[in-house]
């Protein structure tokens, strides 16, 4: 073992999942984990890599994203002033592949680095006891034991497994061995398991690479196999890790709990005491948000008559208002309206399903779209016609491309554009425009050093996405 990896831990962000039950806020173009649902300045996922950069204790992070949220993560790392390795799975086959796939990628620095798993769409409410326990897990896990952080429960909560506590591991450490893993309870059953002292599993790990990969080969050979050879034909995109998708799409898709934790003899908790939450319902939200006098939960332009208990969220310049109820989850963006009670917030994943089935576009697509270049945000739509508002980052740069079915006129209301129009490229300034005729090529650029904004107002028979005959990309897609 090096020096280096002796007392380091190589942290692993997953972010991979939708959080269908944070709809209409949180979304498959940008799910929650990048949305700032808790912290108004920041996502879930930049709060955990913040929580990781303590260069004494942590070394350089891993992050397991899709390939449709890179640019995402790259952007928001960015912001965070945090450097990561950012891995990208083909598709998503649940937490054992991804573990087998962060596993491997740290056994290639050290084979015993101590590996720390973690979700990117939780809430902890102390950094300094958060990464006191993780170095007390870590010393369990140099022992050969695969470490889960447990939490003490403050409610009998029946969204979260439960961990039964067994003996200690040692005399002094304060880790213990796992004696039974819990499935989700009913009410009844929660209560029970927090009057016997079980804990809430949060999903987090720790465990030396060597160890892991020895349990995958026992309990889990399929996955390991795909993931090794998933890696071994990765190939680099940019600043990203791309597995081979066929390889990574023969991984049995499971989670690392039914894959290892269940089977293992390894299995060891340390119990933690700081505020955690996985934040998975609206009503998880309204928990660790702050409170006024009444009990409400208030993000955005708000305003309420008459209620209590309840969680009204409010994005863009909407005002929502809410009168004479009370313990209800209101939520309200650009294109979607939720309305519901708290404690049937988890049953907007059902309704997302239901909106699914009948192909609304609200289901997984935000207005405001996201690209590694900027973003989109659709302003009207008619039958020949269509009107966006374009934000592209300096230094950004959308395709050369060109459509069969729409010509297009740009107006641009900050910024200066460079705007290439089949061989000619010409500057356009703010109040200037230009106009792009059916199928010319063309291509815009942002050369400047703030933010490049326009109007585009597209006309013809078809004004869909898939109208887009890209001929040169820099960002690979």
């Amino acid at each position: 073992m090096s020096e280096r990896s002796g007392h380091l831990i190589y942290p692993v962000i997953l972010c991979g999942g939708s959080g269908t039950r944070l709809w209409p806020a949180s979304r498959e173009s940008m799910p929650k984990q990048f949305t700032p649902l808790i912290n108004p300045d920041s996502s879930t996922f930049q709060d955990t890599a913040r929580r990781l950069t303590d260069d004494g204790v942590f070394a350089r992070a891993t992050v397991l994203t899709s390939s449709d949220a890179r640019f995402i993560v790259a952007e928001q790392l960015a912001q965070a002033g945090i450097a990561a390795d950012i891995i990208l799975e083909p598709d998503r086959r649940d937490s054992a592949a991804a573990v087998a796939v962060a596993t491997l990628h740290a056994a290639a620095q050290d084979p015993e680095a101590v590996v720390l798993i973690m979700a990117a769409d939780h809430v902890i409410g102390d950094t300094p006891a958060f990464v006191e326990a993780a170095r007390a897990a870590a010393a369990g896990a140099r022992a050969g034991q695969i470490m889960t952080l447990g939490v003490t429960p403050t409610a009998p909560a029946t969204g979260y497994g439960y961990i039964r506590v067994g003996e200690p591991l040692d005399d002094v450490s304060g880790n213990h061995r796992v004696a039974r893993f819990v499935e989700k309870p009913d009410r009844a059953g929660a209560e029970r398991l927090i009057a016997e002292g079980a804990l809430w599993n949060s999903g987090y790990f720790l465990f030396r690479a060597d160890v892991m990969l020895a349990e995958l080969e026992a309990y889990a050979p399929e996955i390991l196999e795909a993931t090794q050879a998933a890696l071994a034909g990765a190939v680099r995109d940019l600043d990203f890790v791309r597995l081979d998708a066929a390889a990574f799409g023969r991984a049995p898709k499971t989670s690392i709990d039914y894959a290892v934790m269940e089977r293992t003899e390894r299995a060891g908790v340390r119990p933690v005491s700081f505020p955690w939450s996985d934040v998975g319902t609206w009503d998880a939200v309204w928990e660790v948000l702050p409170r006024d006098a009444d009990g409400n939960a208030l993000r955005g332009r708000v305003e309420t008559v008459d209620t209590r208990g309840s969680l009204i969220h409010s994005e863009g310049d909407h005002l929502t208002t809410v009168v004479g109820l009370d313990d209800v989850v209101v939520v309200a963006t650009a294109d979607a309206v939720l309305v519901t009670s708290k404690a049937r917030a988890s049953q907007v994943k059902d309704l997302v399903a239901n909106l699914r089935a009948k192909a609304y576009p609200e289901a997984d697509a935000h207005r405001r779209m996201y690209r590694p270049w900027g973003w989109y945000q659709r302003i009207d739509i008619g039958e020949r016609f269509q009107v966006k508002r374009i934000m592209v980052t300096p230094g950004g740069r959308l395709s050369l491309q060109k459509h069969f079915h729409r010509a297009e006129h740009w107006v641009v209301v900050k910024g200066t554009a460079e705007v290439t129009l089949n061989d000619a490229v010409v500057l356009v300034h703010e109040n200037e425009a230009v106009y792009l005729p059916i199928g010319s090529m063309h291509r815009l650029t942002n050369p400047g050093k703030i933010p490049l904004e326009l109007i585009e107002v597209q006309v013809g028979s078809y004004t869909g996405e898939d109208d887009i005959i890209r001929v040169e990309d820099i960002y690979g897609r």
